[in-house]
């Protein structure tokens, strides 16, 4: 879109603006889509934006939120050095044709902190992230439910990059029953396979070259997967050791994440996570992985005591 036929995006702060805003859209006939984020937009909230519009098409409507979330950081992480960069973000948000930029206060999200109501993410919500940061899902799911609760969106529309994030978000909507659809958009990559993250702009120039591991990483074990889950996890560890990063953990779970697909005969699609810390800055990132499938039994082979001869009979049934 060129400069010259921007149409800016229009820009609420309160939680009265943005209701009047989307009822007004809504009775037009527009269907509502959210792309939450913390601002400082990049080219990887961007394809968020463009992958909403296509999903609720050109008389669709739009909401990109920008708010910090103070609960998903824990002690010592960078909530206060957080870019925030609105203004540009608003500028973004025009040249890829959002109709409303939403930039709620603190006290307009959480109106009654003391309160200490919050959503927990279960069992999940612990482990890989949520073992290095304990408090981050909670912090997560309770801002999305709440931004789900004040926009009312038709569609949320979030990244694969977070992808433990998008997993969770999915599981608090189905159990909760919130009338919305959530699409996971593939993330967006620099030139050399680094995911586009706002904490890129941490590293310096010798760390952005020492960052490109982690996609080297995935590849590295997407490659090993014809020798099944345990050599896909030890070909990413590997590459990141040779590069010299500090590795937090590299996982190869089920889809839904709730088992380990390291050491699974079954085969099919697995999902390989890494983190690791590059200076100061911790990233993570994650890829589909494809298991063999288990070699089938042979013909012959004789039934063992696990295996009942006569698989028909209704005795065996469960």
């Amino acid at each position: 879109m060129s400069a010259d036929v921007l149409r800016r995006p229009g820009v609420a702060t309160t939680r009265e603006e943005l209701a009047q805003t989307v009822a007004t859209a809504r009775a037009g006939g527009a269907t509502v889509a959210l792309v939450p984020t913390m601002g400082a937009l990049h080219e990887g909230h961007l394809a968020l934006v463009d992958a909403a519009r296509d999903r609720v098409g050109e008389h669709g409507f739009v909401v990109v939120s920008v708010f910090v979330n103070p609960l998903q950081f824990g002690p010592g992480e960078d909530l206060d050095a957080y870019p925030r960069t609105l203004e540009a973000d608003v500028d973004a948000c025009a040249e890829h044709g959002v109709d409303l930029v939403w930039t709620p206060s603190e006290q307009d999200v959480y109106p009654d902190p003391a309160a200490g109501i919050a959503v927990e993410p279960g069992p999940l919500g612990a482990e890989l992230e949520g073992a290095v940061r304990p408090t981050h899902f909670r912090g997560v799911l309770t801002v999305v439910a709440t931004l789900l609760g004040v926009v009312g969106p038709d569609v949320l529309v979030m990244g694969e990059k977070d992808y433990q994030q998008l997993v969770l978000v999915r599981s608090m909507v189905r159990n909760l029953a919130l009338d919305v659809e959530v699409v996971g958009v593939a993330t967006d990559r620099e030139h050399d396979g680094l995911a586009r993250s706002s904490r890129n702009r941490y590293l310096d120039g010798a760390q952005r070259d020492l960052a490109a591991a982690l996609p080297r990483a995935l590849a590295a074990g997407a490659a090993a997967a014809e020798r099944g889950g345990a050599a896909v996890v030890a070909e990413a560890h590997e590459a990141l050791d040779v590069a010299g990063v500090s590795v937090d953990y590299v996982a190869l779970r089920t889809p839904d994440l709730r088992a380990d697909a390291g050491h699974d005969a079954a085969g099919g699609e697995a999902r390989l996570l890494v983190a690791a810390r590059v200076g100061a800055t911790r990233l993570i990132d994650n890829r589909v992985v494809q298991l063999p499938a288990a070699p089938a039994p042979t013909s012959g082979a004789r039934p063992t005591r696990d295996q009942p001869q006569d698989q028909e009979n209704p005795c065996f049934a469960p």
